[in-house]
């Protein structure tokens, strides 16, 4: 059964009495909020909150139900296991997922049973909507790897075997296995049996690595199966961002490609709720992962696809058709923050252009997810520099945006909020840049503070008012630092040229962008210039290790995760190569020789004189290990000071929670002894 969800909020509050700011303990107290599902009626709102067991390493998240006019939330669930895949079922029941099977219960969270014992479990279940059927992922073992795969009187032999490439991803070296799509018919809890429309098929659904059940879905008359997969194998996929959206028909056992033609990533389909219309997104190149992303419509009749915003200097995600079916909603970056749109849906859809896209909500503030609409409300996820992810409804007249959940206001009513500031600062080819300026609490502009340079990771990712859990504004700013974080060239969110123009000019003015901020900001007087740091991940690790040989002294300590050192050895190593093709280019083609000479930070190995901590993951096989190793090997060697954290079982990332801390501890143990 339930209980309120206020014991839980009287728990993290009691923890938080004796702090004044942020700090990497207090941050993993924060529960993780996600929206799942909004009732049949459109009166309770369901979502998700996920909290970190410290010491067990550990999440454990469950459900809890809110009014969508506001009040009390509600925990309905509490047993061991994370809950999701949340599916609103006739009779006031909701069905969810828990430990690879599924489960039923009353929407008050009363009587949970497990209907289903399929062998192995499943993954990313979905009830067709008429009931009768289940649909779920699941590996499949394809081709043969192992030593024993190929010789089998040889079991204990310990080899992988490989002709192709894209023999390793992300963090995972391939086995030969693969995720497939099954649908089983369904009865009370009764799994007929399964069937994979995949079968034999050397490709993946969901996606690889962070797809999940946005990637299958039912058509609304339950009798057809849509899903997202790259339909490449070997070289070919290492070369290529072509997904497609496939339909399956149950009656027919066919599949069609519905986005035939369409070159790049097509993605996140779902249905107008009378059926008749698809939509999904859809980016125009091969090989371009960050690509404009398009909303795409098709009408399910005629098959007639129609770009709604390929007029719009803009990229869209999380798109979805209002209720009426009249419009469509989406998200956008918009100069630094993350906001929430519609499209106005022309009686002839080809008609649909620019003129016709209004931005609902304005504010410092990121809308990161699309939960649910009823009548006039969105609900949404919502964060800000200062508040991590809660769930709030937004008026889609008037575009105001009001809080729902509050699950961390116990924890934030305890600390001291920090003072975010837009700056536009004069880049040196005389364009305007949006730079965030980060102050501590108690900032006092009498005092003179250390300053912190942001470099930000993708590297076509945006600097909004997001909400990280390890890259966290809030935390760096309560330990007394001011944090710089331009938008700097290659941004969503400042017209699809300023997005696309860091490509193949990673050293060049993107960290032109870099100095122009930082330059800019330290005329202040509250900055203190000879307590300047420098720190990023990825393309961020990558500008920090850039910036080590051209900075000219500004910094006096840099912080590099898992950042690109040395290019050549990076493209020989790294597995997503239409990234590196599209942003680089090969070592060999004489075309990119300027390239790999001067935006190569190895290149400049001479000029390191200044401490840096340079951190990496063990399975990190996007920037893989070298990259960090030969950075500090280099400062090492040239008699630099420096320290390596190495985290033999993280990938990009730092997932685990105790590696968390223990990253978190060091990043300011370092700027403490280094600044």
């Amino acid at each position: 059964m339930y209980k309120p969800f206020l014991l839980t909020g009287l728990l993290i509050s009691t923890m938080a009495v004796a702090q004044d700011k942020m700090t990497p303990e207090l941050l993993w107290q924060l529960g993780r909020v996600s929206g799942e599902a909004l009732s049949a009626d459109g009166k309770t709102v369901f979502f998700g909150v996920s909290q970190i067991n410290m010491t067990e390493n550990k999440s454990e998240k469950n459900l809890y139900a809110i009014p969508l006019a506001g009040g009390a939330a509600t925990q309905i669930t509490q047993t061991p296991g994370a809950e999701g895949d949340v599916a609103i079922l006739p009779g006031n029941k909701i069905g969810f997922s828990q430990k690879g099977q599924w489960y039923e219960m009353n929407a008050d969270g009363s009587n949970p049973v497990q209907k289903t014992n399929v062998e192995g479990g499943m993954q990313n279940i979905r009830i067709s909507p008429d009931g009768k059927h289940i649909l779920f992922s699941k590996d499949v073992k394809v081709k043969k790897i192992s030593g024993a795969d190929h010789f089998p009187d040889l079991p204990k032999s310990n080899v992988q075997i490989y002709d192709n490439l894209n023999y390793r991803h992300w963090d995972t070296w391939e086995d030969g296995s693969f995720s497939h799509v099954f649908y089983a018919t369904y009865n009370n809890g009764e799994v007929g049996t399964p069937i994979d429309i995949m079968a034999e098929e050397p490709h993946d659904c969901p996606q690889m690595p962070s797809g999940g059940p946005e990637d299958m879905i039912w058509s609304q008359d339950g009798k057809s199966i849509i899903y997202v997969c790259k339909k490449k194998f070997g070289k070919e996929y290492a070369l290529s961002t072509n997904t497609d959206i496939y339909e399956y028909n149950l009656d027919s056992k066919n599949t069609r490609n519905l986005s035939t033609g369409m070159m790049g990533y097509d993605v996140a389909p779902s249905f107008s709720q009378d059926g008749k219309y698809i939509t999904w997104l859809s980016m125009a190149h091969d090989g371009y992962e960050s690509d404009k992303n398009d909303v795409i419509v098709m009408d399910r009749a005629s098959g007639v696809i129609t770009n709604l915003t390929k007029d719009w200097d803009g990229t869209a995600a999380s798109s979805r058709f209002s209720n009426d079916g009249k419009k469509i909603y989406f998200v956008a970056v918009i100069k630094g923050t993350e906001q929430l749109l519609e499209i106005t849906l022309q009686k002839n859809l080809v008609q649909t252009n620019a003129k016709h896209i209004r931005q609902v909500t304005t504010g410092d503030f990121d809308i990161n997810d699309l939960v649910a609409q009823a009548g006039n409300t969105m609900v949404v996820s919502r964060t800000d520099m200062n508040h991590a992810a809660e769930l709030f409804t937004v008026d889609l007249q008037k575009g105001t945006v009001t809080p729902l959940t509050s699950v961390n206001k116990p924890i934030y009513d305890k600390i001291g909020m920090c003072k975010i500031e837009k700056r536009w600062v004069k880049t040196t080819d005389n364009k305007d840049m949006l730079t965030w300026v980060i102050y501590p609490p108690d900032f006092d502009p009498a005092k003179k503070y250390p300053t912190l340079l942001y470099c930000q990771g993708g590297p076509q990712s945006a600097v909004s008012q997001f909400y990280s859990f390890r890259w966290n504004f809030q935390l760096m700013a309560s330990q007394g630092y001011i944090v710089v974080a331009p938008n700097r060239r290659g941004m969503p969110g400042h017209g699809v040229e300023w997005n696309a123009s860091i490509s193949k000019d990673w050293g060049g003015q993107p960290i032109k962008d870099y100095l122009s901020a930082i330059d800019d900001v330290s005329k202040e007087s509250y900055v203190d210039k000879n307590r300047r740091g420098a720190v990023g991940a990825s393309y961020g690790g990558y500008s920090v290790y850039m910036l080590a040989g051209v900075h000219e002294n500004r910094f006096k300590s840099f912080i590099a995760h898992d950042g690109l050192f040395d290019l050549k050895s990076w493209y020989g190593t790294t597995e997503e190569l239409w990234f590196a093709n599209w942003d680089i280019g090969a070592y060999w083609d004489p075309a990119n020789a300027d390239g790999y000479k001067h935006f190569n930070p190895s290149e400049y190995a001479n000029k390191w004189n200044t401490p840096i901590l340079i951190i990496q993951g063990g399975i990190d096989f996007r920037v893989p290990i070298e990259q960090g190793l030969q950075a500090f090997q280099l400062a090492q060697l040239k008699g630099v000071k420096s320290k390596l954290l190495y985290f033999p079982e993280e990938n990009h990332w730092v997932l685990k929670p105790q590696n968390a801390i223990v990253w978190q501890r060091e990043f300011f143990n370092w700027l403490k002894e280094t600044l």
